[in-house]
């Protein structure tokens, strides 16, 4: 309940902010964010990382899949 009003509170002041705004390029911009954010990911990837993910789904689809504890030994020095 507290972090819904918190955001709340942070909309109203963006909206009392966005009112007394008259520079033309951050409202532009703002604009542009809003248009971004109902985009979907996939069409932003290349061709390369598309493949690459469908690989992985048939992969994780046939059972080709490793263990959490193998892929830890694999990268263990990373980790």
């Amino acid at each position: 309940m507290k972090l819904e009003l918190n955001i709340q509170n942070k909309k109203l002041e963006l909206i009392q902010w966005l009112s007394t705004l008259e520079d033309s390029t951050i409202i532009e911009k703002i604009i542009a964010l809003r248009n971004n954010e109902s985009k979907d990911w996939w069409d932003s990837i290349s061709e390369s990382e598309k493949e690459s993910i469908e690989q992985g789904l048939n992969d994780a689809n046939s059972g080709k899949l490793s263990s959490h504890s193998s892929a830890r030994k694999l990268y263990e020095k990373w980790l």
